[in-house]
């Protein structure tokens, strides 16, 4: 799931290094049409439905918080 994900992030921004960014919303490295494109493409790839109420920083801030919302929206099925 990690490879798929990052492979996703660096397709839409080729120029952040996502492995070592902790605060990616938090000090504005993605801006708000890098998450429309993440939440889409998550939406596609990983088979879950992202809504208003997961649009928080925090579920975004790194790749294992991305990863810890995909698993949880996987397990609620």
């Amino acid at each position: 799931m990690r490879e798929q994900l990052l492979a996703l992030l660096e397709e839409i921004r080729p120029d952040v290094e996502f492995e070592k960014e902790k605060k990616l919303i938090d000090e504005s490295i993605l801006d708000s049409f890098d998450i429309i494109s993440i939440v889409q493409e998550m939406n596609d790839t990983f088979d879950v439905e992202i809504d208003v109420d997961d649009l928080e920083p925090d579920n975004f801030n790194t790749v294992d918080a991305m990863i810890e919302l995909i698993e949880k929206l996987q397990a609620e099925g």
